[in-house]
């Protein structure tokens, strides 16, 4: 039996790997020269860029994707565990390094932030609780089939219902419980992680920095770049094969049954079942144009985008580790001007990630290449063109300030990515990195299904349906769509 994969992100990689597994023979088609999607590289004048997503967590989920292939991982795909989770600075000199061991952070932060350690080390075994009874049914399951909701999960989850925060905001749960501005700042930030703002995404989702405080942080060997292409490699192994420069144009419908797919040249290609890992508002608005889109799942909030600068800098810092963070003074603000307001934040949060600290061929001697983030709406028609020079001023000025430095003297190579250049190399609606928001309490439930409701043999994966965008979301995506695809006969 034949399926079809439109799109070669992680997710769509992943599923094409598990379609292998039920006895399918894949296609992967892939409008991009490259597989990857947000998970791609490049290389300029000796330095070498992760283009996409620069942290990595849940290793295992990759791990499962070679056992459940019948081969060991450590083969094929080696990472490192980073004793330190993120350095944090703010503007008054203020600087936290979070080291990666919960009861050494906890410690860190009470020299630092005069914060209890008692009180942290309480936070993370709550998110640790809060991660472990909601995994299974808001992370690992469907959450459009009824038999989720008769699982053992739900009850367990029902359990502690009072202890989920379903009645407040991420920012309320931390507020809470921490009197440092600083602090509950800190946990604020992982709302981003999902493109959401704390004051608006629901309390539950307080888990996420379970993963980096109780789990860890990690670094692929050879860089992020090494996840896309370790599955690749997999996914060939298994006889999947890749079409490269093959732009979809339609999924093709018969009878409420998708048949396979139509190519921008004209090409027809049939199948048993059809996966799509593009965003699901282009799949319904370009690929499925004769049937009825789902109009509230697509017209739902979209998540924040970025304007990353990549820069080759001719100098190292010290005080600087892989995953780095200055903080703006008004979080609040920030987060109103992203998601109300529509512009990028006049006083923005810089997230630096440099993966020559670990991978020393990823920049010249004595230098170092930097991926710099700053969170920005989604594109809605915004005059970039104006507003880009704008926040590379306010971020190189932020940087000179921190490290008394002149960083536009020592930056000799410089690319920068926005949210139409997501969009068009992605087919990311608006440039947002994760589909839609989670600044509603029922933002879970709202996302697209990893199914069709009324078409039959079409699925969905990635970070713009169930159970949501990110490295490890995808991956569970296409572990839920292989479960939820019959065997083939």
């Amino acid at each position: 039996m034949q399926a079809i994969v439109i799109g070669s992100g992680v997710a769509g990689i992943a599923t094409a790997i598990r379609l292998s597994l039920k006895g399918y023979k894949v296609t992967v088609y892939e409008a991009n020269s490259y597989p990857g999607g947000k998970l791609t590289v490049f290389e300029k004048n000796g330095y070498r860029f992760d283009a996409g997503p620069s942290l990595f967590t849940l290793p295992t989920l990759v791990e499962d994707v070679f056992r459940d292939a019948g081969e060991n991982p450590e083969d094929h795909f080696q990472y490192i565990k980073k004793d330190t989770a993120c350095h944090y600075f703010w503007k008054d000199g203020t600087e936290l390094f979070a080291l990666a061991e919960p009861a050494k952070f906890a410690e860190s932060v009470e020299e630092v932030l005069g914060e209890s350690k008692y009180k942290v080390m309480e936070h993370l075994d709550d998110v640790r609780l809060l991660y472990n009874k909601t995994k299974g049914l808001f992370l690992e399951r469907s959450l459009h089939k009824v038999d989720t909701y008769l699982s053992s999960e739900v009850l367990s989850a029902l359990g502690v219902v009072h202890k989920l925060h379903l009645t407040e905001t991420m920012h309320e749960v931390a507020a809470k419980r921490f009197n440092s501005d600083k602090l509950i700042q800190l946990f604020d930030r992982f709302a981003t992680y999902n493109g959401s703002s704390p004051y608006k995404a629901p309390g539950v989702l307080a888990m996420i920095p379970h993963l980096e405080h109780n789990i860890g942080t990690f670094l692929p060997k050879g860089g992020m770049h090494d996840i896309t292409e370790s599955l690749v490699s997999l996914a060939k192994r298994r006889g999947v094969a890749f079409s490269f420069g093959q732009k979809v144009e339609e999924i093709q419908v018969e009878n409420k049954v998708a048949t396979g797919v139509r190519l921008e040249n004209g090409e027809v290609h049939t199948a048993d079942l059809v996966v799509s890992n593009m965003d699901i508002v282009p799949t319904y608005r370009r690929l499925l144009p004769n049937e009825p889109a789902p109009e509230k799942t697509l017209m739902q909030e979209r998540s924040s985008s970025a304007l990353i600068f990549y820069w080759g800098v001719k100098r190292e810092f010290d005080k600087l580790n892989l995953h780095n963070i200055l903080f703006s003074s008004d979080y609040k603000k920030e987060f109103d001007e992203i998601f109300n307001r529509q512009v990028p934040p006049s006083d923005p949060t810089i997230y630096i990630n440099i993966t020559s600290k670990d991978v020393p061929n990823d920049a010249p001697d004595g230098c170092e290449n930097w991926f710099v983030m700053v969170n920005v709406p989604s594109d809605q028609g915004q005059n970039w063109e104006d507003l880009i020079p704008k926040v590379r001023e306010s971020v190189v000025k932020r940087v000179n300030a921190q490290f008394n430095v002149d960083m536009d003297a020592l930056i000799e190579v410089e690319e920068l990515l926005t949210p139409q250049l997501i969009e068009s190399k992605t087919s990311s609606s608006g440039g947002a990195l994760y589909g839609a928001s989670s600044n509603d309490r029922f933002s879970a439930f709202l996302r697209h299904p990893n199914f069709s409701r009324k078409l039959k043999n079409l699925y969905f994966v990635g970070g713009s349906v169930h159970p949501g965008g990110g490295i490890p979301l995808c991956l569970l995506s296409a572990k839920i769509v292989g479960e939820l695809v019959p065997e083939a006969t």
